[in-house]
């Protein structure tokens, strides 16, 4: 019989990828939603609010594995004190309410695997190559993913075997990361941010799917691992690879980091700061990237 796979977050960005990954791998998969959504063969959607710390008991009852991936975006507003507090538990909140009825119900899975981010190691540049050993960061960012994986520790406490999987910038064809950033570019306003030596820790969505079907999979996989290429990109050198392939040399001076302080805030550390992330704890695991050459993987996002 074909095992059952609980989405949080299912309809975003990553989640819409991996249910197609899931299903072409025999999987049933199950999506929670705040509105009424139809039923497939393939996919069962149950209801659940946060504001109302509700989920429906059903789908965490019937689940083999769990994937949690809901979570606010980190760059989509400003970061007041409000913003902040929603950044946090859009990301906790799901994991204790699923506690919550794995612990009521006496419920075992065969694994819990949670999103988390390389944020972890802080908003903060150096040529220090970071790896799941590293020690997480103090700032906003760091402090984020501590609780987020604090919260999935909990689950660990049942005796269910739990990975997190510390995730880089995402490219994917027309989604993500490149959405926000290809129009200006195409139109030829591309700029390097702040001094452009910030790295920037990138993982192609085909590949991020695969580390999640891998760690369903692979019942040795437990704890952190991080989901990134482990190369030189920077921010300057992203920029230029990308205004090249609409078939230019940037011209725009490089934004200021202080002007981007004074539109973005807090929030601004977030693209003016990056660290390097290693990725050899996935690799010895058996994984194989697919995508590792900056310019082939953005081409294979554009075409």
């Amino acid at each position: 019989m074909a095992k059952t796979v609980l989405l949080t977050g299912g309809t975003g960005f990553v989640g819409k990828h991996l249910t197609d990954v899931l299903i072409d791998n025999g999987f049933l998969v199950a999506i929670l939603s705040r509105s009424d959504q139809k039923n497939t063969p393939s996919i069962t959607y149950y209801k659940w609010d946060l504001n109302k710390n509700f989920i429906d008991p059903e789908a965490v009852l019937k689940a083999d594995y769990i994937i949690h991936l809901a979570g606010e975006g980190i760059v989509e507003k400003r970061w007041t004190k409000n913003r902040k507090k929603d950044i946090v538990e859009s990301r906790v909140k799901p994991i204790d309410l699923i506690f919550s009825v794995l612990k009521e119900k006496n419920k075992t899975l065969d694994a819990f695997i949670s999103a988390s981010g390389v944020g972890i190691y802080g908003a903060i540049t150096s040529h220090k190559i970071c790896d799941e050993t590293t020690p997480p960061a103090d700032d906003f960012l760091g402090t984020t993913c501590q609780e987020w994986e604090k919260a999935v520790d909990k689950i660990a406490s049942l005796k269910i075997r739990i990975v997190k999987i510390r995730t880089g910038i995402v490219f994917g064809k027309g989604e993500g990361f490149l959405k926000k950033i290809v129009p200006s570019f195409k139109a030829g306003f591309g700029a390097v941010l702040g001094n452009g030596k910030q790295y920037l820790p990138w993982i192609h969505i085909d590949d991020l799917c695969q580390i999640y079907l891998k760690s369903i999979l692979d019942e040795q996989m437990q704890g952190a691992y991080n989901a990134c290429i482990n190369d030189t990109t920077t921010n300057s050198r992203f920029s230029k690879t990308l205004a090249n392939l609409f078939g230019y040399t940037i011209w725009l001076p490089k934004v200021p980091a202080f002007i981007l302080k004074l539109v973005l805030g807090e929030m601004s550390v977030a693209v003016l700061k990056g660290q390097r992330v290693s990725s050899e704890k996935i690799q010895k695991a058996g994984f194989e990237f697919q995508f590792t050459d900056l310019e082939k993987t953005v081409v294979s996002c554009l075409n």
